[in-house]
């Protein structure tokens, strides 16, 4: 009886624990970063409360052993209503804590009024944060930057007003901490640029003009070793582009030539940068490129692309994943498998070649090879074990259109003819399967369409979901 009792208070006593983790009031560091977490790209984040995560053109800040997300509440629409703050000790699980800033009765806050990208940094020397956010009207005229600050990160900010820096027009924009020294960067519409500015000791105006680069809005800077990446979105609307980045040894440059860093074809995965974030954990230091998936015709509904960034010395990449997994307080990056076209056999996660393919050096290429064939029903498979296989290739003048099917089933057509060529394009992805092991093939058709001058076909990888 004795045991029996001891045993049903200790169930009682986990179950309450569980419930209280589950509406956040008990969640600790300790729980929550004591594993992996999956980030889920693109579907609908909502907070521990169940309501959509309002926090679009976003950043986020690190207090301690906690994140703190901090964006713009889209609930109504384009006008401003909020700047809302979330925690979060794992990168997945959000709990809404408050409003930083609220509609108010007139002025920059007030009604029909623009309010967008709102980023914080933290000065040390006078312990305030220091919030910068892109202020307009609805027509876009006003193009002024506006300050806000706080002794808490997600307290109540006072509103310090707006204004132009150095008398430039400010509409996207961001901060940047290099040891004490802050930085602004904005678009500038007028003179069609993007302007680097160094701060006040206080964080709270802008002293000078450190770097004039090429024009791109969203920006976001970020510094990995002794070099310093630029990264932002062509201006095309609401519309998603291929977001580019430029590097730089010095913030005054000079700047590298501006390029790609996502997968050719997928604009950016669909999305626009807005940040980078910064996760030094106990075992490494990782990178992950935040952009948003904007839904002008429901801008509630816009999503978060969250994808790991890969640094290899001064290049940049990152992968359209569905899923990976991230561990905040080891810092460890777990991606799903992609699969290089030189990686060869015929047992899992490996390219089985039927026919004969030629291989070589392709610049662009992921991991800057290729192989490829014009010959018809020369095939290629890969066995994977997951519930979804995307097919990334080349496209150029002279390429032609393969069949693919899954598990021998019926094959659908894939053209990949482009007037110029284009590497590391997502040309294919499968429906959602059955986790279990499948077969993705690839056959040569050896037709093309009428603009096409070949029927080659390029093997270069494969990216399974687990």
């Amino acid at each position: 009886m004795k045991t029996t009792l001891v045993s049903t208070r200790r169930s009682i006593v986990r179950l309450f624990t569980i419930l209280l983790v589950s509406i956040g009031i008990f969640a600790t560091d300790t729980l929550a970063n004591a594993s992996p977490h999956t980030i889920l790209p693109g579907i609908v984040w909502r907070d521990t409360a169940g309501n959509l995560l309002e926090a679009h053109g976003h950043g986020l800040i690190k207090v301690g052993s906690t994140y703190y997300l901090i964006g713009e509440d889209k609930t109504s629409g384009a006008l401003f209503q909020n700047v809302n703050c979330y925690s979060t000790p794992d990168l997945t699980t959000f709990t809404f804590v408050g409003h930083l800033l609220t509609l108010q009765g007139s002025g920059d806050l007030g009604p029909n009024r623009i309010v967008e990208r709102p980023h914080v940094i933290f000065n040390s020397s006078t312990n305030q944060y220091i919030m910068y956010m892109h202020i307009d009207n609805t027509n876009y005229s006003e193009r002024k930057t506006g300050v806000a600050t706080s002794s808490t990160v997600c307290g109540a900010y006072t509103y310090r007003g707006s204004f132009k820096p150095l008398g430039h027009d400010s509409l996207d924009d961001n901060l940047f901490v290099d040891g004490t020294a802050g930085y602004f960067m904005s678009e500038d519409r007028t003179n069609q640029k993007l302007q680097l500015y160094r701060l006040s000791a206080d964080y709270l105006s802008v002293s000078s003009l450190v770097a004039t680069l090429n024009q791109y809005e969203g920006p976001a800077l970020v510094k990995i070793g002794s070099n310093y990446f630029m990264f932002g979105s062509h201006l095309t609307g609401w519309n998603t582009n291929d977001n580019q980045y430029a590097h730089a040894t010095s913030l005054s440059g000079p700047w590298s030539a501006w390029q790609s860093f996502a997968p050719a074809g997928t604009n950016t995965c669909n999305s626009q940068s807005t940040s980078i974030l910064t996760v030094a954990g106990s075992s490494t230091t990782s990178y992950v490129f935040l952009g948003d998936r904007w839904n002008p015709n429901n801008l509630s509904d816009s999503r978060y692309i969250w994808e790991p960034l890969n640094v290899s010395g001064t290049t940049m990449s990152i992968s359209c994943y569905d899923s990976w997994t991230i561990d905040t307080a080891t810092g460890i990056v777990t991606k799903p498998p992609d699969v290089n076209d030189n990686t060869l056999g015929t047992g899992q996660n490996q390219f089985n070649y039927s026919g004969t393919w030629s291989y070589g050096a392709q610049t662009g290429a992921y991991q800057s090879d290729n192989h490829w064939s014009s010959t018809t029903n020369n095939s290629y498979q890969v066995q994977f074990t997951g519930t979804q296989v995307k097919i990334y290739s080349a496209k150029n003048s002279n390429h032609g259109i393969f069949a693919v099917s899954i598990d021998g089933g019926s094959e659908s057509n894939v053209d990949l003819y482009a007037g110029s060529r284009a590497d590391q394009v997502l040309v294919w992805t499968s429906p959602t399967l059955t986790r279990a092991t499948h077969t993705v093939k690839v056959r040569v058709t050896g037709t093309k369409n009428s603009s096409s001058s070949g029927t080659a076909i390029v093997a270069d990888r494969v990216s399974i979901t687990p």
